[in-house]
């Protein structure tokens, strides 16, 4: 691969420029002044072989291993997310998440699923899933801006499952309309930020109009891979189904950009609060250092660090799997050294549609009916009042 190192004087500015450079030097492109386009963006994605094995420069043999990796995984990456990739690195964590690697389909760890929730079983109508009493997440496009390799529904690239048609959106609406138990309605995918502006409001409306639907979320990753799609005209269409939330998914600090910031703040003016859902990736994030570092960034752009999931036993992403112990390692560091607005819950969604299960450092070391005694985050042992009947009535 081409190498273009850069010593310690260059900033995140220089290699952002070398890698828009080389973005549209893949697409046979000078400069160009639609860069900020989104809709640009979209339809310039780097994907296909022969734009891998250019930026690799596969060797014959190596170019028919990769035809294998995304004949079975496609991936397509935008020129903007391309550009943060640090290419004198071969390691660069940018690259990790939207470039193919063999192992995709050549390592694979026990138990590894291609549908490790059983999302499937939990598909009333097509496309919708109740996995939760009281909410519902519905799969509006099995299409992205960016193929995520540690993606934990990458069997939707192969075989769709989105009710991405109008009557499979009937359906879903209907179904929620005759569960009054559901008060929260997840709009995913796929991501939901590359929809029509027209029909994306058509849907939240229909939501909208359930009365015992009280909420609505979406869960995207457009702020990271594509935020100039963040713009006036989503945002004033969001902000007419609120309360509504977004979900979004920064997992390295190199994601907070300004262009991502501008996303979020355009988010947060229109009245709609951004929270971040990270995984924990081998080779990524795996670290106090880069976690801490996430978590504050978030915070310093008003984004809420909400969950640091556990990377899902999922088909085709194994090689981005830790152990357990070492997320919660990480938060039980995080404890005391950062404030509690930074920190995220770590979780685990277990398998067979057992739902998620927070993974927590224990502080309580002993509970008896006089007292409590604890851990602290330095490590001293504090005991705790807690006599029984101590909020008896007086």
């Amino acid at each position: 691969m081409e190498n273009t190192a850069f010593n310690s004087e260059d900033t995140l500015t220089d290699f952002r420029a070398y890698g828009r450079s080389k973005a549209l030097k893949q697409m046979n492109r000078g400069e160009t002044r639609h860069w900020s386009d989104w809709r640009w963006q979209f339809s310039n994605r780097i994907k296909g072989l022969d734009a891998l094995s250019g930026l690799l420069q596969l060797t014959c043999s190596e170019k028919e291993v990769y035809r294998d990796v995304i004949g079975r995984y496609k991936y397509a990456v935008t020129p903007y997310y391309f550009s943060l990739i640090d290419w004198s690195d071969t390691d660069d964590p940018i690259r990790k998440q939207c470039i193919p690697d063999p192992r995709e389909i050549e390592f694979s760890l026990p138990g590894s699923e291609e549908d490790p929730l059983a999302e499937r079983s939990h598909m009333p109508v097509p496309g919708l899933i109740h996995r939760y009493p009281d909410r519902v997440l519905a799969m509006v496009t099995g299409r992205c801006a960016v193929y995520c390799r540690h993606c934990n529904r990458k069997r939707t690239w192969i075989s769709a499952e989105a009710g991405s048609t109008r009557e499979a959106f009937c359906r879903m609406v209907e179904y929620v309309a005759a569960s009054p138990g559901v008060r929260e309605v997840i709009v995913s995918g796929g991501d939901p930020l590359i929809s029509p502006l027209s029909l994306l409001d058509e849907f939240l409306k229909e939501f909208r109009k359930i009365p015992h639907v009280e909420v609505l979320r979406i869960g995207t990753r457009i702020p990271v891979v594509m935020p100039m799609r963040i713009t006036e005209d989503l945002c004033q269409i969001l902000a007419r189904h609120r309360p509504l939330w977004i979900n979004t998914h920064f997992n390295h600090p190199r994601e907070i950009t300004p262009e991502s910031t501008k996303a979020c703040e355009r988010l947060l003016k229109a009245g709609i609060p951004v929270s971040n859902q990270a995984v924990l990736l081998k080779g990524v994030n795996d670290s106090l250092k880069v976690i801490k570092e996430l978590c504050l960034g978030l915070q310093r752009i008003m984004v809420r660090p909400y969950y640091l999931f556990h990377c899902d036993a999922v088909r085709g992403a194994d090689h981005f799997r830790t152990d357990i112990r070492k997320g919660v390692e990480i938060i039980q560091e995080l404890w005391g050294k950062i404030g509690g607005l930074c920190i995220p819950n770590y979780v685990v969604d277990l398998p067979d549609g057992g739902g998620k299960a927070m993974m927590v450092p224990s502080y309580l070391l002993e509970f008896s009916q006089e007292r409590a005694i604890f851990r602290t985050f330095e490590g001293n042992i504090v005991r705790y009042p807690c006599p029984e009947g101590a909020d008896a009535l007086l």
